[in-house]
This record gives structure tokens, sequence and C-alpha cells, in this order.
């Protein structure tokens, strides 16, 4: 079964992170910093999805593959500017962060003691929402939340440290 979104798919530290948010919000210049830092691209403004077993797969339309629009310079091929390792074909969908402008009184998750979750094809992923406000480095959340992922894939949790009795807390 394949479907697709409007949104951007990342891959961070071996974390891919499918990007959502309305049009303007950033995703596309956010991917373009990750890019810059190392990490890589697997599809802009288009992103087809398709389930395989467990897994969520994306990648972009042939068409757009490896190609970012950034508004005020337009249309950007990414393996030109950046090398061939700057992208991807495909990637593993393993997180979605939702973009959304900050909104003064919004409550926001501030613990993350539990992930909410949304299905796309089936396969159930953590989800978060990110507020986006002028100068916020949406770039380094993201690496956070691949590294915090990543950490909790491997069964550490800040939540958990924090809860220990002081007896067990490592040094």
């Amino acid at each position: 079964m394949e479907t697709q979104t409007h949104g951007v798919l990342v891959e961070v530290l071996g974390v891919g992170i499918l990007l959502l948010g309305p049009s303007g919000i950033g995703k596309s210049e956010c991917a373009l910093e990750l890019v810059t830092r190392g990490h890589r691209m697997v599809a802009d403004d288009v992103v087809k999805l398709e389930r395989r077993g467990e897994r969520l797969l994306g990648r972009a339309p042939k068409r757009i593959r490896h190609y970012t629009e950034i508004r005020g310079i337009g249309l950007l091929f990414l393996p030109d500017l950046y090398g061939p390792d700057a992208v991807r074909e495909e990637g593993a969908v393993d997180v979605v962060v939702r973009l959304e402008r900050w909104r003064e009184g919004a409550e926001y998750e501030r613990v993350g003691l539990e992930r909410p979750s949304e299905a796309f094809a089936g396969v159930e992923l953590p989800t978060m929402v990110l507020p986006v406000r002028p100068a916020t480095s949406m770039a380094t959340l993201l690496e956070v939340v691949a590294r915090d992922h990543r950490s909790r894939r491997r069964g550490s949790d800040a939540i958990e440290r924090l809860d220990r009795p002081p007896e067990e807390e490592e040094v």
C-alpha cells in the first residue's frame, strides 16, 4: 500500500524524521540546514510512503528527487551543491515531527513521559509537535529528536533516569 503526503523526509543520525506542517513553516529550510551539517535529504515537498513489513519507507517522486525549493532562492539540486552523500533514494520513517507556528498559551509537551503516535499506512510512529518561533534552531531540535529516539530505542529514558532513587543514580 502506497500513499503520499506533503512534507519533508530527512535522515538524521540514522533516524528517519518525517517533517509535516503548513506550507511556509520552514520544513525545507530546516532540512537544508541539516544537510549542511552532514545529514541526508530523502524527499522534499512530496513524500511517497510505503509500508514494508512493519516499517514505513519514504521516497520522493522521481521527477523531483534530490531537489529542494527555498523561497527567495528557487530550486536547488542538492547533489550538485553538497555531493551525492547529501541525499538518499529512500529512507525509513521512524519519527513524525509536526511543525506549527508558536501560539502563546498553547500547551506543548514539556516532560516527554509518553509519546503520542500516529498511524501512517498502518504503521504506528511516535509523533511530536514542535512550535516554530523566530530565532529557534529547528535543525538543532531535530538532531535532539534523533538522539532522543535512538536513546529510547536502546532503553535509556531521561524521565526514568530522573525517577530513580538517589542510591541507584549513576555517576
